[in-house]
């Protein structure tokens, strides 16, 4: 029958967006894979593709359309056999009184595809025991198949109670134990935090000349998240001054040495790579919070604050301890780059166990980051001074100072974990030729 093609959410924080262009029309037949539409979430511009294969047989939302919510008809799809005729009981026809209002759980299939989706074959559509059909999307067949699962015993939540792509994985993942050890649920999605109603805030205003800043996706949800972090995580903060001379002078030599090949090392760059070690010296702290338990991490997954237009990204630099500080700082270049543009996919933003805010190159001196969750931690990282210090033999020196500040989730992390690892970043920034070893 005629299929009602949803708004997808295209990010955890996503509940509405732009349908901002159709790459498709009325009447052009699709296959699984295919790219509809792109699509403006509330971070960044996404192509939005075609699970099923079919006709286009009616578009709902034209395009350029704003503030379409998450799990809105914006298309009906046509089976083979199927006309025109077909589209208005298919376009009208309420959801199932068990179908769930959280965003569309087909939305990991169109925002993501994975190698090869497109040309492999999904197994035919199952049946219960009774004979009856599961609706189930072509890449959720595939999946359950090579995972062994059995679709009759997942619930699906797409639209009409359709099984997609989101529930076969969350079946394979789900524990093996008694529900007492079960997993925590999903937390809802973030709404705005509560506060003053704008009517009573506006009113206070309402003789004083001002503009209306209407928020957009991004920094509403910055607003939820940051609200709800520091709420709900008990922040603590650890202060350390680190000395620069020494990693000032290495990168000077090094960017001597790189400039032939286009390459120009930042002190960030070297920031990355020695919270990376750190994270693998001190492997406790390299962790998140999951609700009723703590994940350790075995890679050193990093996310830097990245400042956009509206908010800012976190872009996550995968296996940071593996890699050199020249393919750090091109990685870093490239992901902050596309990061302005809105061009990172969710995959790039989401995830890392800690995170680095560094305000320095703004003249900032010291502050207080507040932790991304799941985050264990983060580093704010302020303006490298040049000061007066007592050197070793006590007589006063001129050095170059940067004052960091970590801010350590303690439900993670303990006091003393966390001075063990701001004191490993501390040594591997003082000490930064022993970083390449």
């Amino acid at each position: 029958m005629a299929t009602e093609i949803l708004m997808p959410a295209l990010s955890p924080t996503m509940e509405e967006g732009t349908l901002a262009k159709w790459l498709v029309k009325e009447g052009d037949t699709v296959s699984a894979g295919d790219l509809l539409a792109e699509i403006e979430t509330d971070k960044a511009t996404m192509e939005f593709e075609a699970v099923d294969e079919g006709t286009v047989g009616r578009i709902l939302i034209k395009a350029g359309t704003e503030g379409v919510k998450v799990n809105t008809p914006i298309a009906v799809l046509l089976e083979e056999g199927e006309s025109a005729d077909d589209i208005d009981s298919a376009a009208t026809a309420p959801a199932p009184a068990s179908a769930p209002e959280a965003p569309q759980a087909d939305a990991g299939e169109k925002a993501a595809p994975e190698g090869g989706s497109g040309t492999t074959a999904a197994p035919p559509a199952p049946s219960t025991g009774s004979g009856e059909r599961i609706f189930a999307s072509p890449l959720a067949r595939r999946i359950a198949a090579e995972k062994g699962l059995d679709l009759a015993a997942i619930e699906g939540s797409g639209p009409r109670g359709r099984i997609v792509r989101a529930d076969v994985e969350k079946a394979s993942a789900a524990p093996k134990a008694p529900a007492a050890s079960a997993a925590p649920a999903a937390s809802p999605a973030a709404a705005m935090p509560a506060g003053a109603s704008a009517d009573a805030v506006a009113k206070i205003y309402e003789n004083r000349e001002h503009e209306v800043v209407t928020l957009d996706g991004m920094r509403k949800t910055i607003a939820a998240r940051l609200t709800e972090a520091k709420q709900t995580i008990p922040h603590f903060y650890l202060r350390r001054d680190i000395r620069l001379d020494a990693l000032l002078e290495f990168r000077k030599t090094l960017n001597d040495q790189l400039g032939a090949r286009g390459i120009k090392l930042s002190v960030n760059d070297f920031i990355i790579k020695a919270c990376a070690l750190a994270l693998q010296q001190v492997p406790k702290a390299n962790a998140v919070w999951a609700g009723d338990r703590i994940l350790q991490l075995k890679p050193s997954d990093v996310a830097v604050a990245v400042a956009v237009e509206g908010g800012l990204f976190t872009p996550v630099l995968m296996d940071a301890e593996t890699k050199s500080l020249s393919q750090l700082s091109k990685e870093m270049k490239d992901l902050a780059t596309r990061a302005r543009d809105r061009k990172l996919a969710p995959q790039e933003y989401q995830g890392g166990s800690f995170a680095i805010s560094n305000l320095g190159m703004f003249g900032i001196d010291n502050f207080d980051a507040v932790i991304n969750p799941p985050h264990g931690a983060i580093l704010a990282v302020g303006a490298g001074v040049k000061k007066p210090v007592v050197n070793d033999a006590g007589e006063i020196e001129v050095a170059t100072v940067m004052s960091v500040t970590l801010s350590v989730d303690h439900r993670v992390i303990d006091g003393a974990l966390g001075a063990e690892l701001l004191q490993a970043i501390r040594d591997n920034l003082e000490n930064p030729l022993a970083m390449l070893a």
